[in-house]
């Protein structure tokens, strides 16, 4: 690998994508192309030429469950053997840099992205995605940690801004990050699309070099989002390596003009190239075809472990007692109603760009059908898919309920593929209303009433008191209908806890009435108060609590003792019956110090137990425990003082705790009484004066554009004064709106146009636009149709002569 020979043509040619997969390679340079590819879940190798939406073929690979689901197991080590096979799949596959895994917070639950990411905790989070980097990078595959940062919301994904305090920023949305660059170093990391107070993420110096680089010790990588670069000069002076996927020759150019003019050094480019050629080094692979398929023994045994993974992410969430015995697990040859048309036509995973061929599929219907601990006395549909009326079905599943050869209820419920999906946010928590009727006439029935429930968030449960038995089994991958039986039928002791609260209804949670934001600034107006740190300190009620899961056995905890270095305790099973345990430490700061929420996760650890056996437990404190970020000095800081450590089975059910005096490095700051509502944490009562006293500064309110620039996105366009502007926005919105009622699945690519602002019609299309001629489309959305036509088509005659000749160039270099 010899970069110091290269032109700064050619080592700027390295800084951006060759195709929709591909990086660009300098055989004289022995710099080779490599391969990126989606995989938080299970690796999407596409054919042909490639699409970042999931729609395209692609190979047959393993689908694990997705990130919100193997959150639930709270199982790093379980991770990093799922990123592990991930890694080998990558590998064989002819894939090099794997686009995974996606850890940003769960800030509101309606997010379409949610079943990407991990955990509404950093700490969960961090560690989760410790573990499945570290499995993927054995295999010299490079993870690629994703979306840096603070990216919460689908809609306007592309032209949002993030307003947060810095505070927030680094306690919450960042220390996730921090976590898996810290622990697991990732070779490459993946920018965010939005911008963070103002700067695009793949241009934020202070995120890419003074936190990521400096602070973190991060050295490798930094891709943006599949065109989410803005300022290609920009982005290489700030910290940005690869944009992707390809801008052609026109970021080339924009970059060779810069070091011309002096806008832009040569040592910036230098390391943004070295950076990309370690990558082609690092994952460089040998005699693996681009064809390359799966062979049967690793799709075999990969379907073996994503079985063990799904069945370590299923959540007990009620088991009720009925006839002198729980619900579940089912007796031995009970005879079941099996009910939902998800019994039957399963769903395990999301839509969009994570969507994975996979090898195999199971269906819990067929899993029941072949099992020999339960008698099947029948299936019906129960409900239409897409939510449609559908009396018929109701009635055809009481009828099949209420006969005499029914002993229990299986009734199969979720949301559908177009309710989760990249590129659009959810409505609301809702489950479809045919759902719930058809729940209201079972109950009438009068017999026992387990739920199997997939979805990839929290979702309104009206009818929980009417039901014996609850289980979550999330987006459960290929082999999650086989474990589902697995647990039901009691082979498997469920051991899953969940990785975010459930409210009772969507207006619980603190952001509800500011999510999503269809104006370019999203404010951040709840603070650090996200998740159960909202509910515990503002004393709102959820339906499941953070951490909250059941098993099929019990456990105590006793004779905690807390030292300098962390703490100790016993774990004992009180059962007959072998269980896992999910411990969870948590930390509440010194009563006069600064503002916090009433509780935090800091540790965590999964405890396996036979039946009455017992364990000692110990965790150790580390530089996450105690720390808060200290807006005054900008640096992380520990109050002196009383902090109280809790050991807790969910964050409501503290069951040993004790005093501990932490010496810090700062005495304690009480918070500031202007802080007003937020002191309690009702987040929704505090006004812009409180608002601006958490921030430090005044925060200004969302308004819309009144004239469209190159970052405002397509979907602004139909307040647009030019008709051709709001023509395209509502034939688009109708042929959205027609292919989702037609299929039932999104229309990825109407809703990727619609929330792309122009800019990244010069990123995506192989520089056959560039800005100049951006600049002319946001003419004509501006209502100057003539002059901005007659712009485009002269700057498109100039963009094609220049590709030419830097092609010509780099050819002959």
């Amino acid at each position: 690998m010899e970069l110091e020979n290269l032109s700064v043509l050619e080592e700027a040619s390295l800084l951006s994508g060759a195709s929709e997969w591909d990086s660009r390679g300098i055989a004289k340079a022995g710099i080779p192309s490599f391969v990126m590819s989606d995989g938080p879940h299970g690796v999407r190798r596409q054919l042909g030429s490639g699409d970042h939406l999931g729609i395209g073929e692609s190979k047959p690979a393993t689908c694990f469950p997705t990130a919100s689901a193997l959150a639930n197991s709270w199982d790093p080590d379980l991770a990093e053997e799922m990123g592990k096979a991930l890694g080998e799949e990558a590998r064989k596959l002819d894939v090099n840099v794997l686009l995974g895994p996606g850890l940003n917070i769960k800030r509101n639950p309606l997010c379409g992205r949610n079943f990407e990411y991990y955990s509404e905790d950093p700490i969960l989070a961090g560690r989760m995605a410790a573990g499945l980097i570290r499995g993927i990078q054995e295999n010299g595959v490079s993870a690629c940690p994703k979306h840096f940062a603070v990216n919460s919301q689908e809609l306007r994904r592309q032209a949002s801004n993030s307003v947060i305090d810095e505070r927030t920023m680094r306690e919450v949305y960042l220390t996730a990050f921090e976590i898996a660059v810290r622990e697991a170093k990732p070779w490459s990391i993946m920018t965010s699309y939005n911008q963070i107070n103002g700067v695009y993420a793949h241009e934020n110096r202070h995120l890419l070099q003074d936190i990521l680089r400096d602070e973190w010790g991060f050295d490798g990588m930094v891709v943006s989002d599949w065109g989410g670069s803005n300022s290609a000069v920009d982005a290489v002076k700030a910290g940005g390596s690869l944009e992707m996927p390809s801008p052609g020759y026109t970021s080339v150019k924009e970059i060779v003009d810069a070091v011309a003019a002096g806008r832009l050094s040569k040592s910036d480019i230098d390391r943004r190239a070295a950076e990309v050629a370690r990558i082609a080094s690092r994952t460089r692979t040998t005699g693996v075809q681009r064809d390359a398929l799966l062979d049967a023994a690793s799709i075999d045994a990969h379907h073996q472990l994503a079985r063990r993974v799904a069945e370590s992410c299923q959540v007990l969430l009620k088991n009720d007692v009925v006839a002198g015995r729980t619900v579940l697990p089912l007796a031995p040859q009970s005879r079941v109603a099996v009910i939902g048309d998800m019994a039957k036509t399963p769903r395990f995973q999301g839509t969009g760009s994570s969507k994975v061929n996979s090898t195999r599929e199971e269906s819990l219907l067929d899993e029941f059908m072949h099992s020999a601990d339960v008698m099947v006395a029948g299936y019906r549909q129960g409900y239409e898919r897409q939510g449609d009326a559908n009396p018929a079905l109701i009635e055809d599943a009481v009828a099949l309920a209420s006969g005499d050869g029914t002993e229990v209820v299986v009734a199969v419920l979720g949301l559908d593929e177009r309710s989760e999906s990249e590129g659009l946010d959810r409505e609301h928590m809702k489950l479809p209303a045919v759902q719930n009727d058809l729940m209201k006439a079972l109950k009438a029935v009068g017999k026992p009433i387990v739920v199997v429930l997939i979805a990839g968030s929290p979702v309104e449960l009206p009818w929980i008191d009417d039901v014996d038995a609850l289980l979550y089994v999330g987006l459960a991958g290929q082999a999650g209908a086989s474990a589902s039986l697995r647990v039901l039928t009691g082979a498997v002791n469920p051991s899953g806890h969940l990785a975010e609260s459930w409210p009772v209804s969507y207006d619980d949670c603190p952001n509800s009435q500011c999510f999503p934001v269809a104006e370019r600034d999203a404010v951040y107006r709840e603070g650090p108060f996200v998740g159960y740190r909202y509910y515990e300190t503002a004393d709102v009620p959820v339906r499941f609590p953070f951490g909250y899961g059941l098993t099929y056995s019990r456990f105590s905890y006793s004779d905690l003792h807390v030292d300098e270095q962390g703490i100790a305790f016993s774990v004992s099973n009180t059962s007959d019956v072998a269980g896992e345990s999910v411990v969870q430490l948590y930390v509440r700061g010194p009563a006069n110090g600064v503002l916090r929420p009433d509780r935090e996760l800091k540790a965590f650890v999964k405890v396996t137990l036979r039946g009455h056996e017992s364990s000692r437990v110990r965790i150790d404190f580390d530089r996450y425990t105690f720390r808060h970020f200290d807006q005054t000095s900008q640096s992380w800081k520990v109050e002196t003082g009383r902090w109280t450590v809790m050991v807790a089975e969910h964050c409501e059910s503290v069951m040993l705790q004790a005093e501990h005096e932490v010496v810090g490095d700062m005495e304690p700051v009480p918070a500031d009484p202007e802080l007003g509502a937020y002191l309690k944490g009702r987040v929704k009562e505090a006004g812009d004066a409180e608002l601006a006293v958490l921030f430090g500064r005044p925060v200004p309110a969302p308004k819309k554009a009144a004239v469209f620039g190159a970052n405002d996105p397509i979907l602004a366009w139909q307040d647009s004064p030019g008709f051709l502007a709001r023509t395209m926005v509502r034939i688009l919105l109708r042929h959205e709106r027609k292919t989702r009622e037609k299929t039932g699945s999104p229309d990825l690519n109407a809703l990727f146009v619609l929330n792309m602002p122009p800019r990244v019609m010069c990123k995506m299309t192989r520089g056959q636009i560039n800005t100049d001629m951006v600049d002319a489309v946001v003419a004509i959305a501006n209502g100057h149709a003539c002059r901005g036509m007659g712009s485009f088509i002269a700057a498109y005659m100039r963009n094609r002569k220049a590709n030419r000749n830097i092609a010509k160039e780099l050819q002959h270099g």
